[in-house]
């Protein structure tokens, strides 16, 4: 299982997209708003627990500070894999710069701003599941295959 978390209500426009690549390979996910300053005890106690509810990954997307990724795997050992949002001021290079600047010893694995992040987030997902799990593996092997065939086929 997958745990997709988004700092606001608004990332959910673009976190859709994560999650529907997650139900199109069949990876079960939950999904929640949780901010790293609004709600920080709520969030430590979601990651905290994300283990003992089966969870594997837990994808975490947002915007401007965007510290929830780094709050995230400060409260667990399961990979954790941050999503910065497009923001409003800097268009989402704050977000991304806070996203993978994180300090040795507490690992973030970085993603593009906004839906390319969103969609790959969910692809890293179900990659990383995929090492122990054939029938993913195979249905890995099968999206790549038909993003082979869709482009070869393209004609100008």
């Amino acid at each position: 299982m997958v745990a997709v978390i988004m700092g606001s209500k608004s990332d959910w426009e673009l976190m859709k997209h994560c999650c529907d690549v997650l139900t199109q390979f069949g990876v079960p996910h939950e999904k929640r708003v949780l901010s790293a300053h609004r709600t920080p005890h709520a969030t430590a106690e979601f990651i905290s627990g994300a283990e003992q509810r089966g969870v594997k990954i837990i994808i975490a997307a947002a915007g401007g500070a965007a510290h929830l990724a780094g709050v995230a795997a400060a409260h667990t050992l399961l990979p954790v894999l941050g999503v910065p949002m497009e923001s409003a001021s800097l268009k989402g290079m704050d977000s991304l710069l806070s996203t993978v600047q994180m300090p040795g010893g507490i690992p973030v694995g970085t993603l593009a701003i906004g839906k390319p992040g969103a969609i790959n987030a969910a692809l890293l997902a179900v990659a990383i599941l995929a090492l122990s799990d054939t029938g993913l593996h195979k249905k890995l092997e099968a999206y790549r295959a038909a993003q082979t065939e869709k482009i070869l086929n393209e004609s100008l």
